[in-house]
């Protein structure tokens, strides 16, 4: 589901009314628990959180004019999605979220390399999504990405 969007506002306020306070919070979850130094934008047009060019001005090797992608999420048609790309990058962050996940939500986890799906918003775990954000800083994710990813 791509939503044309002029800004992470302008995103949020597309998107159905409970989607919106899905969105919102998971917004507002990620903004208050990531190490400072990331910055919000509309990436890919979904809400998202990046290493800016300030802190990494090589930007993001598929597309240097980008920043460096960190975090990013999104209404799809089926669901709501959390893109980390820590948990793609670091095997032991996997870990911990595939070992902490049963303890903040009744589902099995449905994820992807980097992409976890909530299909029942109600049962979105932020605490998780909370402690999750709080795990890599700009410079760790600088440092992951140079090592795993880029090359």
């Amino acid at each position: 589901m791509m939503i044309k969007a002029t800004s992470v506002d302008d995103y949020i306020n597309k998107l159905d009314e409970d989607r919106q306070r899905a969105i919102t919070k998971m917004r507002e979850v990620i903004k208050k628990n990531l190490p400072k130094g990331f910055q919000e934008v509309l990436n890919y047009n979904m809400p998202a959180f990046v290493v800016p060019h300030k802190l990494y001005p090589n930007g993001y090797h598929c597309d240097p004019k980008l920043p460096l992608p960190f975090i990013s999420f999104a209404s799809q048609k089926n669901f709501i999605a959390l893109y980390h790309m820590g948990i793609y990058a670091n095997p032991a962050l996997h870990k911990w979220l595939v070992e902490e996940y049963p303890k903040h939500c009744k589902r099995k986890l449905d994820m992807g390399k980097s992409c976890i799906r909530f299909k029942k918003i109600e049962e979105i775990p932020f605490g998780l999504i909370a402690e999750l954000c709080k795990k890599i800083s700009p410079k760790d994710w600088i440092d992951l990405y140079e090592t795993h990813v880029k090359n």
